[in-house]
């Protein structure tokens, strides 16, 4: 049995283009370069058998990212979808936003760890997703569960943050804010982990044993937002590694044997130019860079 996952969405918050920005990256795109593709926020659908799917994230781009991917579209009777569960690695806006996308009675189970779904629960806008025909599981992080048929998913800390329209609150000091997803259907293993903030030994241990890696790419420098002037946070004080330096994800990873793909990408992010500099160096390094559409079999 195989292991399809698809990518919805594969830029950071805001997109890419981000629609108020003309950094350098940005600037690309408005021009229509074909150097640069665009790119709708990060989410990834998962199945086995291409007729139920899961999703991971719904990103505020979740209507754009269903019509783009016909796998995803309604088949059979007046109201449907194959989309039959939706899991949250955390509770940003650009990993939830999209839950209002599906707020017309269509039956799907959200997953999420207790924290993630205490945030959903105290926004009132999320009440449009009743709870009979959208039952909320509690997943806790090391707790396996079979969201689809022939995948088995876990759950795992990753350090990161809270969202930010909840910093300064005492939910910074809750456990299990932003989670990693294994997901195994036989013997293949993908891990998607699209915010990170550092890797401690276990989780590398376990991206070791993954087949395939979606891993956060949003900054490919620490302290590339300061320098683009788009920001005034370093990517690890937002909850995001870099790609580059001594302690970066290519440093750190260096040793994976599986496939590996960069994920969440920031629109300032240079990898996102097909013959930049860094898009050479990440890809002599054995990784590639995740585009909207493209398809993965395990």
């Amino acid at each position: 049995m195989s292991l399809i996952a698809v990518v919805l969405g594969s830029a950071a918050g805001g997109g890419f283009p981000q629609w108020n920005c003309r950094c350098a990256v940005c600037q690309l795109a408005w021009a229509g370069d074909p150097r640069v593709k665009p790119r709708t926020q990060s989410s990834v659908a998962v199945s086995t058998d291409g007729s139920q799917w899961l999703l991971i994230n719904a990103s505020p781009d979740l209507r754009a990212q269903i019509q783009a991917n016909p796998v995803l579209h309604p088949r059979t009777n007046l109201r449907d979808s194959p989309i039959v569960a939706v899991l949250l690695t955390g509770g940003e806006i650009d990993q939830t936003a999209g839950l209002l996308t599906l707020r017309e009675s269509q039956p799907f189970r959200l997953l999420a760890t207790p924290a993630t779904h205490a945030f959903v629960a105290d926004n009132p806008m999320f009440a449009a997703l009743q709870p009979a025909i959208v039952p909320r599981q509690a997943i806790a992080p090391g707790e396996r569960f079979s969201p689809i048929p022939g995948v088995e998913v876990e759950l795992f800390t990753v350090p990161g943050k809270v969202p930010l329209y909840l910093e300064g609150s005492a939910a910074e000091g809750e456990a299990a804010l932003n989670v990693g997803v294994e997901l195994r259907a036989g013997r293949a293993r993908l891990a998607f982990v699209p915010g990170a903030a550092a890797l401690p030994p276990a989780v590398k241990e376990r991206l070791a044993r993954a087949d395939v890696v979606l891993f956060d790419g949003t900054l490919y420098r620490d302290d590339e937002m300061i320098r683009t002037q788009t920001g005034q946070k370093t990517g690890r004080r937002m909850g995001h590694m870099p790609i580059d330096g001594p302690d970066g994800t290519l440093a750190a990873l260096a040793g994976l044997s599986g496939r590996r793909l960069f994920i969440h990408i920031n629109n300032t992010n240079p990898i996102l130019i097909e013959d930049s500099p860094e898009r050479a160096q990440v890809t002599a390094a054995g990784w590639e860079v995740a585009e909207d559409g493209m398809k993965i079999e395990v």
